[in-house]
Parts: structure tokens; sequence; C-alpha cells
């Protein structure tokens, strides 16, 4: 990853690492997703509690997260020649992993103002984790999996609208709403209107700029490669016309060599005659 990323606790493997540390990594990446994905019905399943096997579900669920996260960063550790090092460009992840396990404690309703304040907290840590992560797949060559990632986010934001807004009615109004959230256009027509809704429309809204994005990224990488190409295809023209004059230049300068390599010998050995007179006389 970019030194940016490094600075902010994401910065995964380092390139100098090893075949085994990126191995590893290139696996982990996938159990962090996973895990942060596990998060998002553990937090509402919180937050819409009215009996303790719903609690002890979303407490499940959290420790699901906590045990992925911890695998993978743990495993990822042990493949690479500085752990220590390691966890230092990860401390993002470790704080996951962290947090997953505190929110196995406690969670049940009502929730304090500092609880509040650290349970958003977290779940904006999730998303923006899940934003990174979902951008270390969707390179240039694989642009076209955007639309299928957008649709999913989209079918996902309708039925989550549907089951936590009272005003939406039907899984159609639940899709619009989720449109409305994601590409922030905001009709009016229609708006979250509880906590649960609101807090699912913060993510919808946070995945929509994610994925927006990413597309223009990627579209403005597609554009910008194709005016390399061409300016490098110009060049290789340029470079091989160039060889073809030095080519044709080094072949007129053989040809006046061989020229003049006579003449330069007969005028040098009329000189050597005449010189062998002089002294015969």
């Amino acid at each position: 990853m970019s030194i940016g990323w490094h600075m902010a606790g994401l910065g995964g493997v380092d390139t100098h690492d090893g075949a085994a540390a990126l191995h590893a990594w290139s696996r982990a990446r996938w159990f962090l997703l996973a895990g942060c994905l596990i998060a998002i019905p553990a937090f509402y399943l919180e937050l819409l509690s009215t009996s303790s096997w719903m609690l002890l579900t979303a407490r499940a669920l959290y420790g699901g997260m906590a045990v992925a996260c911890a695998g993978a960063i743990a495993r990822t550790a042990m493949s690479t020649h500085k752990p220590a090092r390691f966890l230092d460009r990860n401390a993002f992840d470790v704080a996951l992993a962290c947090g997953a396990l505190v929110s196995m404690t406690g969670g049940a309703n009502p929730w304090s103002v500092l609880e509040w304040v650290l349970r958003l907290a977290f779940m904006a840590m999730i998303a923006l984790r899940i934003v990174v992560a979902l951008s270390a797949y969707f390179e240039l060559n694989r642009l076209a999996l955007l639309p299928l990632a957008g649709l999913i986010v989209l079918l996902l934001g309708g039925a989550g609208f549907y089951a936590l807004e009272p005003r939406v009615h039907s899984y159609a109004e639940g899709l619009w709403l989720a449109f409305e959230s994601s590409a922030t256009v905001g009709y009016g027509d229609i708006a979250p209107t509880t906590p649960a809704s609101r807090i699912f429309a913060v993510f919808v809204v946070l995945l929509g700029y994610g994925m927006f994005s990413l597309a223009f990224a990627g579209i403005a990488a597609w554009l910008v490669g194709k005016e390399e190409r061409r300016l490098r295809r110009e060049m290789h023209r340029d470079i091989k016309a160039l060889h073809a004059e030095i080519t044709a230049l080094h072949r007129e300068l053989e040809g006046l060599r061989d020229a003049f390599a006579p003449r330069h010998g007969g005028s040098q050995g009329a000189s050597n005659d005449t010189t062998q007179q002089l002294r015969t006389r």
C-alpha cells in the first residue's frame, strides 16, 4: 500500500518482506473483510435487540469478527521477518480486533452517550476498512466488477431500509431510498426517521462514496493508461525511424570509406616509389 495508508495504520505487508508474508497477507485481507462485514448485523442486532437471544447473537458475531481479524493479523505476523514492524504498519486492524473484543461486553439497550459515541466511531472505522479492502480488488483490470459490487450494495441497502424504516412499505421503496442515499441525491420523498435507519443510511452513503470514487478513479486510470499507450507507440515509432536513419548514415560512411581507401593506398604507393628513386640517385 501507499505511504499514506501506512501512516494511517493500513500499510499491509512490506513488498520486500518475503513471499511467505505476501502470500499470508493476500489471504488475511479476505478474513479482515469478512470480519468487518460480520460486525454490521451484530451492531443492528444490538441496536434493535428485544430479547436476550438477539443480544447473545450479536456478541457471538463480534466474537467471530475478533477471531477472524486477530487470526489474520497473527498468521501474517508470524510469516513476516519483522512482526513488530508489521503490527505497527497495521495498527488500524489491530484496533479493530480489540474493538470487536470490547464489543462483546455490554451492548444492552439503552446505550449511554459514551457508548453511543464509541460504537458509532467503531462502525465508522469498519466502514472505512471495508472501502479500503474493496479498493485493493478493484484495480484497472477488474473495473468490470464495480457495477456488480454496486448492485450488491444497492440490493442489501434496499433490504436494510425495508427492515429498519417504518415509512418504507415495500422492497421497491427500500431500493429507491438506498439509491438516493448511495448517490447522495436526497429528493426528500422518503427519508430515514428512526435512529437505526439513519445510522444505516450513513453506511450506505459511505459505501456509495467509496464505490463512486473507485469507479471514477478506475475510469481516470483507464484514460490515462490509454494516453500513455498512445505516447509509448509514438515514441517507439520515432525510435525505429531514428534507428533506420542512423543505419543509413552508417552505410553511407562505410561506402565513403571504401571509396577513399584505394586512392589513399595508391598515393601512398606512388610516394614510396618516388622516395626510392631519389635514394637510388
